[in-house]
């Protein structure tokens, strides 16, 4: 029982990276007491199996118990080997309404919805840390658990992924399951399914699933299925295909996602990562090229960010594009110039959450007293522990190839000032050549002739995902190229009519794991007072007519 309850209390999201290797490992651990919890699975899972005899923590343990929080998690018929024994069959009519079998896949966090964007980031980062450490993991004992939490994951992918251009992304609805505090054994929450399409597409979910599914393909391969990372691997090509050809944002096609996992950074990034992973599963050039032909307009080698999460792929994307720099001898000088961009994005990256940027708080990853990455309240620990593993797979790939200084040496060479000039009219900061916001992403408002979907005017911030007009710094190009002064653009107040006043924003039983919104909010007290009858039922309705009201 208290095992249980540790898992819906201190479990996040099973969506963030993984973390390995003893410089970094300890690092965090240093800086944060988290022994014993189960912060999220999918980073604690491969922490420091090379430090699996460190006096101070036993990180054998965190894999072991890391990888058991996915059995926890998973939704369906569950197999004879299920090591959670308190866990039972669930979610078995899922997508029954709709016509099709969608049994199966993770739920997230402690609740029993299946997102498919954040569960396509998780089997993506297991499988890239198999890819990576395979042989520690399998030293530890983890091996086949870490194949069997992949497998769980892409063979929903394949259920899902009912035609070329339909993916079904989405199962159970994010309100009702959190007003309801029930075992998913037991739950009687909408099991109502969303999919994208050619008349309603979604870039950002189709190409993550791709790059899951072309990063588990590998796996496959090389543990000797050929038939599984065929099938893998054909599903992921028929994804990137259709995530391209039809584009358009996933959060507007299957809107109520907006209020748990909206997309603020646009498709463009998991265009790119998708690309970048279908050329290592497949050694195809048309993939290459497409990474390298859409590097400038889809911000792969404009961004520099100081977060990789499961809604932000830069990151991630440059790391990978820095590999193929240091590893590929074949490479033209054309195609070696724009990898050398992107591998300078991902210095930047690396460098921020090494605090080594020049310039101060001002262009590194915001930091705690004690000196914990800190991008934002809820999750936070999500961005330390990919922070974590992109550093260290960062490491090893400098150290693989002679590079011994490391980062340190470039990260105190860099530097920058001036705005990168842009025909589009508005465009971000840039790094290095402009301005940066630590531990989040700026978006623009796109100028005419923009490509579709690829900046918005959205902006996560610390407290959670803003508007432009809640205040985001924009950067103006003028005729000669010399930048305007960055203004800040105001929200509108409405009035409020009657006493009642907005509800709180942290109004869920998880302790306030989702990013919050006042509608939701409204919806969750209209339905507590709808349930206590008498005068609070009576009053559902014009409590709701002066919430919309003073919005």
């Amino acid at each position: 029982r208290r095992l249980a309850w540790s898992f819906v209390r201190e479990a996040d999201r099973p969506t963030a990276g993984f973390f390995l290797g003893a410089r970094a490992g300890r690092a965090v651990a240093e800086m944060s007491d988290v022994t014993g919890r189960f912060v999220l699975a999918a980073a604690v899972a491969v922490a420091s199996l090379v430090m699996a005899a460190a006096a101070r923590h036993d990180y054998g343990d965190a894999l072991s118990k890391s990888l058991l929080y996915f059995e926890s998690q998973r939704s369906g018929r569950l197999p004879y080997n299920q090591r959670v024994r308190w866990r039972g069959h669930s979610g078995l009519t899922d997508g029954l309404e709709q016509g099709v079998d969608l049994v199966g896949g993770y739920y997230d966090a402690g609740d029993h919805v299946k997102f498919g964007l954040p569960m396509a980031f998780t089997v993506t980062m297991l499988s890239w840390a198999v890819l990576e450490y395979g042989d520690q993991i399998a030293a530890a004992g983890e091996g086949a658990h870490a194949l069997q939490s992949i497998k769980w994951g892409t063979d929903y992918f394949i259920k899902a992924h009912t035609a070329p251009n339909e993916l079904w992304t989405q199962v159970g609805d994010g309100d009702s399951d959190h007003y309801c505090w029930q075992r998913p054994e037991d739950m009687t929450t909408s099991r109502r399914a969303y999919k994208v399409d050619a008349e309603h597409p979604g870039s950002e979910v189709a190409a993550e699933t791709a790059a899951a599914m072309a990063a588990a393909s590998i796996v496959f391969r090389r543990a000797g299925d050929a038939h599984y990372a065929h099938l893998l691997l054909h599903h992921a090509q028929q994804l990137f295909e259709f995530a391209d050809k039809y584009r358009g944002r996933y959060d507007a096609s299957v809107r109520v996602v907006k209020s748990y996992y909206p997309s603020a950074s646009g498709y463009n990034d998991e265009l790119l990562w998708a690309a970048l992973w279908l050329h290592r599963a497949t050694g195809g050039r048309e993939y290459l090229d497409y990474a390298v032909a859409n590097a400038d307009d889809f911000g792969g080698t404009g961004w520099g960010v100081s977060e990789f999460s499961w809604d932000i792929k830069y990151p991630g994307l440059q790391i990978l594009a820095s590999k193929l720099l240091l590893e590929e001898k074949d490479l033209s000088s054309e195609y070696r110039a724009v990898l050398e961009k992107y591998r300078a994005k991902a210095e930047f990256y690396v460098c921020s959450n090494m605090n080594k940027n020049p310039g101060g708080a001002a262009r590194n990853a915001p930091r705690t007293p004690a000196g914990l990455i800190f991008i934002r309240p809820w999750n936070n620990l999500q961005y330390v522990t990919n922070a974590v593993f992109l550093l260290t797979v960062h490491s090893d790939l400098l150290l693989g190839h002679g590079r011994r200084d490391g980062g340190g040496r470039r990260c105190a060479r860099r530097g920058g000032a001036g705005v990168r000039q842009d025909p589009g009219g508005l465009h971000p900061g840039h790094e290095p050549d402009g301005d940066e916001l630590p531990g989040r992403v700026q978006r623009q408002v796109p100028a005419a002739g923009a490509p579709p979907g690829g900046v918005d005017g959205v902006v996560r911030g610390r407290e959670g995902v803003h508007r432009v007009r809640a205040g985001v710094r924009l950067v103006v190009q003028r005729g000669g190229g010399e930048p305007a002064r960055p203004r800040r653009r105001r929200r509108r107040r409405a009035r409020r009519r009657g006493p009642v006043q907005r509800p709180a924003r942290r109004v869920h039983a998880d302790r306030g794991l989702h990013v919050q919104h006042r509608a939701h909010g409204r919806r969750l007290l209209q339905a507590h007072g709808a349930r206590r009858g008498g005068a609070a039922a009576g009053a559902t309705r014009p409590v709701k007519k002066r919430l919309v009201a003073g919005r």
